[in-house]
């Protein structure tokens, strides 16, 4: 490992969480981190970008008169964290002085505890030579097939090694890993361009996961695959019974399930920024959204997944839960400061900041469509006039998370029961309850999947959130398609 941890990190959370209890504060906490990532980019048979970077500091957290207060720094001295100690319980007595009302905190039990991502390679041990000729020959294959005219390849690896200590006498150490890789293919034809991308999920492991991808296996098939689909014809609109993929749908879950059960959007808490969300809480338990086929949880304890750290920036312990079971909507993502609005005494463990200078926000769990029983082949067979869709394209969806609009990466037409040419430019709308009540089966668990995301933007300033949606092939009767952009 390139950076050692400052060997007085627990002396330096001591002398913070002191100046928070001689405060008369209710809460605290601090969190350090120490965060190392490394990009390498290749386009067009070339190395573009190595970019490696570094980033230290740490965040402390007040609750004084059930109001809070937030500062940061990356200054790690005994000098700095008090002083920064001082500023976050000034800040939360200045909100303390004009709330409206007062934040309480669900319980949660005191933990101690070290969580660290299995990894049998680890990514920051593998060769730069090794990881840039990977690219560099993952790029030559795509080339090798007549019609590309451009390709690029990338591999993304984050290390975060985290201390969080609480008034309440929780003390959790984290070392976490999440990577990624990904390549393309741009092919033209008759002045029309068109793109194919192969992407390994982003999981926490280690550099094993792009071992096992084989991009050099996968890149006759992306590149092949681009040069049809830019010859394809394109899509009448109409009604059709879509066939969606694992990839692609982790997008439609991320949007129209993911956002609008984050508690604190259903409040209106987001209603400034990020938009609001149609499950209000009225709805919970007695709202229909999607058919009895649907199915959709939250599990942050699956091993390799984002939202799977152990214990969230509350230090709550991670959980499994139900967001819609059986078609009905049962649950929300929470924190410790929104769980008990609803009735609920323990928090979800949904908390999260993405670095050391944000402060934690309720964030979407790992959401993913729990697998039916049917195979890929009797999904299709039953279709006589359909669309087979893989991989994410464009999107746009309303501020509550109810008129979305989704694209693919690569769409085949299915015709009496099989899949038979590409085609191009779908796009697919629909309203999120009617899209989801028209889901009429979803393969079995051999066909699950999972893929993520660590661009999930939410909150003011800014954040990017990381979760993972897991899902096997699922069906979708009389979807209304429009005609997308030529190269889309």
């Amino acid at each position: 490992m390139h950076a050692h941890r400052n060997p007085d990190q627990d002396e330096l959370a001591e002398l913070a969480l002191k100046r928070v209890m001689a405060s008369g504060a209710e809460y605290g906490d601090i969190r350090l981190l120490d965060s190392m990532s490394q990009t390498i980019r290749g386009e067009d048979r070339r190395i573009d970008s190595i970019r490696e970077t570094q980033d230290r500091g740490f965040g402390i957290r007040v609750l004084y008169h059930g109001a809070w207060g937030f500062a940061a720094s990356s200054v790690l001295s005994p000098e700095e964290v008090p002083r920064v100690a001082e500023l976050a319980i000034e800040i939360a007595k200045g909100s303390a002085s004009i709330a409206s009302e007062r934040v309480k905190l669900a319980d949660e039990p005191v933990h101690r505890d070290r969580v660290v991502t299995e990894r049998r390679i680890d990514p920051f041990a593998v060769a730069i030579e090794q990881k840039t000729s990977l690219l560099l020959d993952t790029m030559e294959y795509v080339h090798r097939q007549p019609g590309i005219v451009r390709s690029s390849a990338s591999l993304w690896a984050r290390q975060d090694r985290k201390l969080f200590v609480s008034t309440e006498g929780s003390r959790l150490e984290f070392d976490l890993l999440a990577l990624s890789g990904d390549f393309d293919a741009t092919a033209v034809y008759d002045g029309r361009f068109a793109s194919r991308s192969f992407n390994t999920p982003c999981l926490r492991m280690g550099y094993e996961l792009i071992e096992e991808a084989n991009f050099l296996a996968e890149a006759p098939r992306i590149a092949s695959q681009a040069v049809e689909k830019v010859k394809a014809p394109t899509t009448e609109p109409g009604l059709y019974d879509l066939v969606l993929d694992p990839e692609h749908l982790s997008l439609t879950m991320h949007e129209s399930c993911g956002h609008p059960s984050e508690l604190d959007r259903a409040l209106g808490y987001e209603a400034n920024y990020a938009g609001t969300s149609f499950l209000t809480t009225d709805k919970r338990g007695a709202f229909r959204y999607g058919s009895p086929h649907v199915n959709l949880v939250a599990d942050n304890c699956e091993p390799e997944t984002l939202a799977a750290t152990g214990y969230d920036d509350d230090g709550v312990a991670c959980q499994q839960w139900d967001i819609v079971r059986s078609g009905i909507f049962v649950g929300y993502c929470t924190n410790r400061e929104v769980a008990t609005k609803i009735g609920e005494t323990r928090s979800r463990g949904s908390n999260r900041a993405d670095g050391w200078g944000s402060v934690p926000i309720v964030r979407i769990a790992n959401i993913g469509l729990e697998p039916g029983t049917a195979t890929l082949d009797e999904l299709l067979a039953d279709v006589k006039r359909g669309i087979y869709i893989e991989g994410h394209g464009s999107y746009s969806i309303d501020q509550r998370r109810y008129n979305f609009q989704f694209g693919g990466d690569a769409f085949w037409l299915i015709e009496n029961g099989k899949r038979t040419h590409m085609v191009r430019d779908v796009i697919y709308h629909g309203i999120t309850p009617e899209f989801w009540n028209s889901c009429d089966a979803v393969a079995d668990r051999s066909h699950r999947r999972r893929y993520g995301f660590i661009t999930c933007g939410k909150g003011q300033p800014g954040q990017s959130g990381w979760m993972t949606h897991a899902a096997s092939h699922a069906r979708f009767r009389h979807v209304s398609v429009i005609g997308g952009q030529a190269g889309s």
